[in-house]
């Protein structure tokens, strides 16, 4: 199947994808809920976690989730199409989380559309399913 797009689009999804992860791991959350629609839609559901509805309130429950924790998010082979203005793509991904009492490695994928905005592309929708979860009592 043979589609046709601007590599420069496909690049900023990447860009933005990268930034996502730099921007989550360092914990800059305004840099990192610039990155989201105002809408968006999280499902995290398929890996434990809960659907989540509007970009502050997920921001919201991720930082105070992530507050203590150290984490590093990797993402890898991006199966990228893009049609216009929306752009969908499913990113390999392994992060560790550090906390306290715990460290979990989880492996799995994120599942997601974006949608061009006058700022660049955006996440719009994200489900994130994990195929493995390591977690070690500390």
């Amino acid at each position: 199947m043979s589609q046709t797009f601007d590599f420069d689009d496909w690049l900023e999804i990447c860009n933005l994808k990268a930034r996502y992860c730099r921007l989550l791991d360092t914990k800059d959350w305004d840099g990192w809920a610039a990155l989201f629609t105002e809408d968006c839609e999280i499902d995290t559901r398929p890996a434990g976690g809960t659907l989540e509805t509007g970009r502050d309130g997920f921001v919201t429950m991720v930082r105070r989730s992530l507050a203590e924790a150290k984490t590093v998010h990797q993402i890898h082979s991006p199966e990228i199409t893009i049609d216009g203005d929306i752009g969908e793509a499913v990113w390999a991904m392994q992060d560790r989380v550090v906390k306290d009492d715990f460290a979990l490695t989880g492996y799995g994928h994120y599942h997601e559309t974006y949608r061009r905005s006058a700022d660049g592309w955006k996440i719009a929708r994200q489900k994130l399913s994990r195929l493995i979860v390591d977690i070690a009592r500390t």
